[in-house]
C-alpha cells in the first residue's frame, strides 16, 4: 500500500480490499484518527468564508438593491439551508470515516465514482490556480511597498505574467504546497490559525474605519433600491449563498471523516456557517459602508482598503493576513478534494500527497491569470461545472437516504468482486450515470441559454434545479433496487 505520509490518519483495515480501490488515505478513518473537534470544524469554515473572495461576495449582497434587514434575512435563509445540506452530505463520511470519492462509490459504483471525482477535481484544480493567483497579487503589493525598485520587474510579460508576477505566484504556490505535503494534521493546525487571524484584522479594520467616519456611516443599504418584487430578489440572494458553497456541498466529507462525533460536526457547522457567516458579513458591510465616507467610494476589495490607508506596516499586516486567508480557503475548498479525487483514480500508485502534488502542478498549467482575464471563460466554466455539481449532490443524497436508507456494507466500497452490492455493471452504476446525464444536460442547457440571453436567466437557481432533478431522476430509476441494496448491506 502507498500513502504513508507524515501525520497520516490511523485507518481501519478492510479484509480483502482491492489494491486498485484503497490506500492508507482512502481507507476508513479509525476512531484513533478522528481528531477534529468542534473548534477545528468551526475554523475550517472560518478559513472558507474569511477570504478576499468571501469578503467581496458578502459585500456584493448589499448591492442587490435590498434594504439591510432584507439582505440579512436572505442571508439567514441561505446560510441555514447550507447548514442543513452540509450536515446531510457529511453524515455518511462521518459514519464510515470515508472521503468524498469513496462516498461516491455508493451511488456511481466502485469504478463509476472516478467520473464523479474527476468532475469535482477539475473544479478544484482551476479554482486552486485562480485563488493562488489572487493571493500572489497581495504578495506583489507587499514586495512593492518595501522594495519600490522591484517595480522595474513588472513591465515585461512571460506567458501573461511579469517577472515579479511569476515570482509572487510561485512563492504562493510553493508555500501552500509545503503546508499540504505535511498531511491533514498540519492542515488542521494551519486552518485553526487562519480563520481567527483574519477576524482580528477585520475587527481592527472596522474599528479604524468607524474612528475615521464616525457612527453616522453605519448603513446596511449600499445599493440603489431594486425594481420589482423584493421577495424575488431576496430568494435570489439566498440561492446565491447556496451556490457559493456548491463545491464544499459535495466534498465536505473529506473533513467530516476526521470529526470526533456527530455533535462536534454539527456544532462546528453551526458556529462556522450561520453564526460566523452573518458576523463576517456584518463586519464586511460596516467596513464597505465606511469606505464610502472615508475614501469617497465603496471599496469591496479589502486589499485595496489596506493599500489606501498608506501606512507601510498596515499594508504589510493587511497583505499578510489576506495571503494567509486565501491560503486557508484554497487548501480547504480547492486542494484537499482534488488530492483525494486524483488518488482515487489509481490508489495503489497515487497517495493523497502525490495527488496534491499533481493538483498543484496542473493549477499552474491552466494559467489561471489568463483565465481570470476573460470574464466569458469564467462564466462558461462556472455554468458548466457548477451545473453538474448540483445533480451529483442530489444523486448522492437521494441514494444514501432514500434508496440505501443510510446502510451500506463497508467492505463493498473497496471490493471489485462482481457479487458485491456496489459492483453494479462492471463497477459502473448505469442508472446513476443516466440520472447524471439527464439532469446535467438540463442544468447546463439552462445555465448556458440563460448566460447567452436565449431564455430567462435562472442564474444561481441552476444548482437547486440540478440537485432536485438529479435526485428525483435517480430515485425514480433506482428505487426498485433499494430493497436489494439494503439486504446486501445487512448480510
Amino acid at each position: 500500500m502507498t500513502g504513508h505520509n507524515h501525520g497520516a490518519p490511523q485507518v481501519l483495515d478492510i479484509p480483502g480490499a482491492a489494491p486498485e480501490l484503497t490506500n492508507t488515505d482512502l481507507a476508513p478513518t479509525a476512531p484513533a484518527g478522528r481528531t477534529w473537534g468542534t473548534f477545528d470544524i468551526f475554523s475550517m469554515w472560518m478559513s472558507d468564508v474569511h477570504s478576499v473572495g468571501g469578503y467581496t461576495f458578502a459585500a456584493s449582497l448589499f448591492f442587490l438593491g435590498l434594504t439591510g434587514w432584507e439582505v440579512l434575512l436572505s442571508m439567514v435563509v441561505g446560510i441555514t439551508a447550507v447548514y442543513f445540506l452540509i450536515n446531510l452530505i457529511g453524515r455518511p463520511s462521518l459514519k464510515y470515516g470515508i472521503p468524498y470519492p469513496v462516498v461516491a462509490r455508493m451511488s456511481f459504483g466502485v469504478m463509476g465514482a472516478n467520473l464523479a471525482a474527476i468532475i469535482r477535481g477539475v473544479v478544484g484544480i482551476v479554482w486552486y490556480g485562480v485563488q493562488t493567483y489572487f493571493a500572489s497579487k497581495a504578495v506583489q503589493v507587499l514586495v512593492l511597498t518595501f522594495a519600490p525598485g522591484a517595480e522595474a520587474l513588472t513591465h515585461n510579460s512571460i506567458v501573461g505574467l511579469s517577472t515579479l508576477g511569476w515570482f509572487s505566484f510561485l512563492f504562493m504556490w510553493f508555500f501552500q504546497l509545503v503546508i499540504f505535503l505535511n498531511g491533514m494534521e498540519t492542515i488542521r493546525k494551519f486552518i485553526d490559525f487562519c480563520g481567527p487571524a483574519v477576524y482580528v484584522v477585520m475587527f481592527a479594520l472596522a474599528i479604524w474605519i468607524l474612528s475615521q467616519s464616525g457612527l453616522s456611516s453605519l448603513s446596511l443599504q449600499l445599493g440603489k433600491p431594486a425594481e420589482g418584487s423584493s421577495l424575488l430578489h431576496m430568494a435570489n440572494a439566498a440561492m446565491l449563498i447556496v451556490a457559493y458553497f456548491a463545491a464544499l456541498l459535495l466534498n465536505f466529507g473529506d473533513f467530516a471523516r476526521f470529526a470526533k462525533d456527530e455533535r462536534s460536526m454539527k456544532l462546528g457547522n453551526l458556529l462556522g456557517l450561520p453564526l460566523n457567516f452573518l458576523v463576517f458579513a456584518i463586519i464586511t458591510v460596516i467596513v464597505t459602508a465606511g469606505t464610502l465616507k472615508v475614501f469617497g467610494e465603496a471599496i469591496m476589495d479589502p486589499v485595496h482598503i489596506v493599500e489606501r490607508i498608506g501606512n507601510p506596516w498596515v499594508v504589510a499586516l493587511g497583505s499578510i493576513t489576506f495571503i494567509v486567508a486565501t491560503m486557508g480557503i484554497n487548501i480547504v475548498a480547492n486542494f484537499v478534494s482534488p488530492a483525494y479525487d486524483i488518488a482515487n483514480l489509481k490508489p495503489d500508485k497515487i497517495s493523497f500527497r502525490l495527488g496534491g502534488l499533481i493538483t498543484s502542478i496542473l493549477s499552474v498549467v491552466v494559467c489561471p491569470w489568463l483565465f481570470v482575464s476573460s470574464p466569458q471563460a469564467i462564466t462558461i466554466f462556472v455554468s458548466l461545472f457548477g451545473a453538474v455539481l448540483g445533480p451529483m449532490f442530489g444523486i448522492i443524497i437521494a441514494d444514501y437516504y432514500l434508496v440505501k436508507r443510510q446502510t451500506v456494507a463497508l467492505e463493498d466500497l473497496y471490493s471489485i468482486a462482481p457479487e458485491r452490492s456496489l459492483y453494479f455493471q462492471s463497477g459502473w452504476h448505469l442508472r446513476a450515470l443516466l440520472a447524471l446525464a439527464i439532469s446535467g444536460v438540463v442544468s447546463i442547457g439552462l445555465a448556458l441559454c440563460g448566460a447567452y440571453g436565449l431564455i430567462f436567466n435562472v442564474g444561481d437557481w441552476g444548482w437547486l434545479i440540478g440537485a432536485l432533478l438529479g435526485g428525483g431522476v435517480y430515485y425514480a430509476l433506482a428505487a426498485r433496487t433499494a430493497q436489494d441494496a439494503v439486504l446486501a448491506a445487512t448480510r
